[in-house]
């Protein structure tokens, strides 16, 4: 079908973000000579990137991380609590078992091992119980499709890493983030400043995918839009940073309302 467009239609589409957030524009009439100011619709610019959380945001881990530490720290017979949430979930094995290790007592005396364990029964668990999210899947196609780079950004060892992208399908990924592959993880901002430097974009230009608070620290320190989908803890809306109960009603034009005009200059 022909393009419909109006010339300044068209000259709108290629503006760069800067001058799509200009609210008019000159139009030149050839007909008499004048100049008329033309009121334009702002159209927010899609991000540089999205950078998916992984555990509790992608897949179902969050539980099945949960579990795992559950189990480990039943087996040293310091069963967790209500009040373990802050040091197990959006936490990397490292710190939970260094957590284990300073309140389980005689048994929980080897942090090498109990690092070790909680590795092991994780990977096991994800393994036989990967679930992609509601939306998951619709989403990472429709950025595919717009040629927006998608990453996973997570606090979870790469052979772990390596199964959810696998099972999600690698070609939906320009990139993943295990948590090797930083000194420090979340809730620092290193992983996301990470990504974005690796995938050679402003971590200010991309919107993170996030579902816990600690999750949420991390990408708001390194400048990043922030969507939170929350898992388990409540996250509460904020400046740069909105709350979605579900990523079923996630799509791209929601992601670029996500930004703020500071963040997509």
């Amino acid at each position: 079908m022909p393009d419909q467009m109006t010339p300044s239609a068209r000259a709108d589409r290629l503006m760069t973000p800067a001058a799509q957030r200009s609210t008019y524009a000159a139009v030149h009439s050839t007909h008499t000579g004048e100049t008329h100011m033309t009121l334009h619709t702002a159209v927010p610019s899609p991000p540089a990137a999205v950078l998916f959380d992984m555990d509790g945001t992608l897949v179902d881990t969050e539980r099945l991380w949960w579990d795992s530490a559950a189990e480990v720290a039943t087996g040293i017979g310091r069963p967790l609590t209500s009040v373990d949430i802050p040091d197990v979930l959006g936490r990397p094995a490292v710190h939970t078992a260094a957590h284990l290790h300073r309140t389980g007592g005689p048994a929980a005396r080897d942090l090498d091992g109990l690092t070790a364990r909680l590795d092991a029964v994780f990977a096991d668990r994800v393994a036989r119980e990967i679930v992609p999210l509601p939306g998951v899947l619709r989403l990472l196609d429709e950025l595919a499709a717009a040629a927006v780079p998608a990453a996973i950004v997570s606090a979870s060892p790469r052979r772990v890493v390596d199964l959810v992208r696998d099972a999600l399908g690698g070609d939906r990924f320009a990139l993943t983030l295990a948590v090797e592959d930083t000194v420090r993880s979340k809730p620092a901002p290193d992983p996301y400043l990470a990504a974005a430097a690796a995938l050679g974009v402003d971590p200010r230009a991309c919107v993170a995918i996030e579902d816990t608070p600690t999750g949420v620290a991390s990408a708001e320190a390194a400048g990043c839009a922030v969507l939170a989908v929350p898992s388990t803890t409540p996250i509460r809306p904020a400046a740069g940073r909105t709350v979605l109960d579900s990523l079923k009603r996630a799509d791209l034009a929601l992601l670029a309302s996500v930004m703020t005009p500071a963040e997509r200059n």
